[in-house]
């Protein structure tokens, strides 16, 4: 759903309208008159501001309640309300210059996962990662080599998520594997765990660690060269 305010820049309603599609948790653009005249030619309208919804005028100054609800309503999915994806994105975080501590995070890229990879699938962050690693428990990166920038966290294995049924006999028979791969918006560790699961794999020997790479950089934590 694409929402648009068109408004003049001098328009005193435009930033109520701005707050009211904020509250409401409605992605939007505004587009001022004076930069896209386009808009008066294709509306035929010069009431500032416009409210326009996948290119039709959903209200002419400001909007009714009912028209908030409604848009509202349409609204279910938690990606609408990202930041739109950058041309060219990258998945994992990257140091910024030389200095130790400091990386650029893209926030546009995948789309989010749920904090359960599935019902029966317990949930992991960085301590038991680390805990789970000091024991010498296994680690699976389940990420395509190429999405995975060359680095790692120590001391996993990589098995990516479309191969892992058919490699099933490479996991740990008697131990729990933590599945990890680029983080909160990267679908390929959930989806190796879904897959595991249909075929049969007990799911007492799976965790799942929905932070990643993203979380565990950010954290300033170890990684490894694949």
């Amino acid at each position: 759903m694409e929402i648009i305010i068109a408004a003049t820049k001098s328009c005193q309603h435009r930033p109520s309208l701005e707050k009211v599609l904020q509250k409401a948790w409605l992605p939007y653009k505004v587009n001022y008159f004076e930069e896209h005249p386009e808009i008066f030619e294709k509306y035929q309208l010069k009431h500032s501001p416009l409210l326009i919804v996948d290119e039709k005028v959903a209200s002419v100054g400001m909007p009714e309640i009912d028209i908030i609800n409604d848009l509202k309503a349409r609204n279910t999915d938690i990606s609408e309300i990202r930041i739109p994806k950058r041309d060219k994105n990258h998945m994992i975080p990257k140091n910024i210059g030389t200095e130790l501590g400091l990386v650029e995070v893209d926030v546009t890229w995948g789309s989010i996962q749920s904090i359960k990879a599935a019902q029966s699938v317990h949930t992991v962050g960085e301590v038991e990662v680390y805990q789970h690693h000091m024991k010498g428990l296994p680690i699976i990166d389940a990420r395509k080599p190429d999405t995975s920038d060359g680095v790692t966290i120590p001391g996993s294995k990589n098995i990516p998520y479309d191969e892992l049924v058919g490699r099933m006999e490479e996991l740990d028979e008697s131990n729990p594997s933590i599945f990890f791969c680029n983080g909160p918006q990267c679908p390929q560790s959930s989806t190796a765990i879904k897959n595991l699961l249909g075929a049969g794999y007990p799911a007492d020997r799976i965790l799942y660690y929905r932070g990643g790479m993203h979380d565990w950089i950010t954290l300033g934590l170890p990684v490894q060269k694949l």
